[in-house]
């Protein structure tokens, strides 16, 4: 019989995701069948599953963890926000519509049902269910018809850890003030307590956790240390700059538009050893970089028209007159074209808003929206042999032009092969639909050559972010006794 167990915490950022990710890969070096689970998410970076659909990025590092490939039903519900109000809704994998935030609210009892049908599937499939809630569950506005937290742990009827960040402090008046907030039957199923990013000496720290136990009746099931550098894939939130250690040769600067998607893109240029990576806030300059790269956006018209307030625009092309590089991904790619026409308002407003002109061609918003996991070939100028490259698309804009011919990427498809992605005539400037692009190590290496760097430091970005959940893994447990929370789980109620 399947297992569920459901990882909530007293805030974001308290370290669900990263918990959910080390119980997945415990779980599953021990041979137990287990699968990710997230009722509803809020993020703009996301990942197209083997079956065709759009869930958080989280959970496709958490199905990585299992050392299984996503699907659609491990994040039924993701909403990918497209103003301060409103967002995208996406339901089990498609695009729904867009909602405002009262909408969605009301909306709530449609997208449970979906949620427990997913998860039902994923019951069917796997033995172990380990679920991340979203945000905190003492929400209390939130609280009525609940899909995120509590209200899907009821519904289903499986126990709750806690967890919660010390590096933040006011963890104690943070857990306590969470379970206080619950209702009875939500205290219930509470079963403990997790500690995250702890540093210091534990024995200092034993006399709270004796009080806790004490005050909550609720046992600690472990503290888990401070993990110095540990990446894992950013759910949401924009992560640091440059963490690679070593020589760096080359300046890569982003900027960050109001509505950025898929920043986890260049995680593995912040990993590089010889790249000086910074994301470029309101603000900031662009200047003094070797490449700019204009990232992915979940509204383009609107960041094309921020890119303008922040004179964005002219540092581009100031950067350009002086032989500096220039990459467009996704939403940075149609920024380059000539127009990008919304008909159907499907990003905001209907109308058309000019784009920077640098590459020839122009992209219309479609009603539906491009998905899918590819692999193929990259080609760069000054490259006498092409290279694997990998990737996926997300994205509703069709772009067409003569511009598009100069292509440096082909991709392998059942019927053939076609083309993504364009070169400028002077090849100073290279665009394409293609996330997670730096990931292949070929490819990586073939566009920082081509952005100048002569002498390349080989990376393994695959292989890096396995290193990292075995670490995690080590450590979680090491702090948790997992066989104990296991039979606990199993001899809930």
């Amino acid at each position: 019989m399947s297992k569920t167990l459901m990882v909530q915490g007293t805030t974001s950022d308290a370290g669900k995701t990263t918990l959910v990710a080390a119980l997945g890969r415990i779980l599953a070096r021990k041979g137990v069948k287990v699968a990710p689970f997230k009722p509803q998410n809020m993020a703009l970076n996301s990942a197209v599953t083997i079956d065709g659909g759009e869930i958080g990025r989280g959970q496709a590092v958490q199905a990585q963890a299992c050392g299984i490939a996503p699907l659609s039903d491990m994040n039924p519900i993701l909403l990918k926000p497209c103003s301060d109000t409103g967002a995208q809704v996406i339901v089990q994998g498609k695009a729904l519509s867009d909602m405002e935030a009262a909408s969605f609210h009301d909306y709530k009892k449609v997208a449970m049902a979906a949620v427990l049908d997913s998860y039902q599937r994923l019951k069917l499939q796997y033995d172990f269910i380990v679920v991340e809630g979203a945000g905190s569950p003492a929400e209390i506005n939130l609280r009525e018809g609940d899909i995120a937290n509590m209200g899907f742990a009821e519904a289903v009827d499986c126990p709750v850890i806690i967890i919660a960040d010390i590096d933040k402090g006011g963890v104690f008046a943070h857990l306590v003030g969470t379970l206080a907030l619950l209702s009875e039957s939500e205290q219930e199923r509470v079963i403990g307590f997790v500690i995250n990013r702890f540093r210091g000496d534990i024995a200092l720290l034993q006399p709270g956790l004796e009080w806790l136990e004490q005050r909550t009746g609720k046992p600690v099931l472990g503290v888990i240390p401070y993990l110095e550098k540990l990446h894992l894939e950013a759910e949401d939130a924009l992560t640091a700059n440059s963490l690679g250690e070593g020589d760096k040769t080359i300046n890569i600067k982003v900027p960050v538009w109001s509505r950025i998607s898929n920043h986890t893109d260049f995680d593995p240029l912040r990993l590089h050893p010889q790249v000086s990576f910074e994301f470029v806030g309101p603000g900031g300059s662009l200047a003094d970089a070797d490449l700019i790269i204009l990232p992915g956006t979940k509204n383009t018209r609107a960041d094309l028209d921020f890119m303008r307030e922040q004179q964005w625009d002219r540092d581009i092309r100031r950067h350009l007159r002086y032989g500096g590089k220039l990459m467009g991904i996704c939403g940075g790619l149609q920024m380059l074209g000539h127009w990008v026409h919304d008909d159907l308002g499907v990003e905001a407003s209907v109308g058309s808003t000019e784009g920077l002109g640098l590459l020839d061609f122009e992209t219309r918003m479609a009603a539906s929206k491009t998905l899918c996991n590819v692999n193929g070939s990259l080609l760069l100028p000054g490259m006498q042999e092409a290279v694997p490259v990998c990737g996926y698309e997300i994205h509703a804009g069709v772009s067409k032009g003569a511009g598009l011919l100069r292509a440096p990427i082909q991709i392998d498809e059942v019927s053939g092969k076609r083309l993504d992605g364009c070169v400028s005539v002077d090849e100073h400037i290279i665009a394409t639909y293609l996330h997670g692009i730096f990931q292949r190590p070929e490819a990586l290496d073939a566009i920082l050559q081509w952005a100048g760097v002569e002498a390349i430091q080989h990376q393994d970005y695959a292989a890096l972010v396995e290193q990292e959940l075995n670490r995690l893994a080590d450590t979680v447990a090491s702090a948790v006794d997992v066989d104990a929370l296991t039979a606990q789980v199993a001899r809930f109620r």
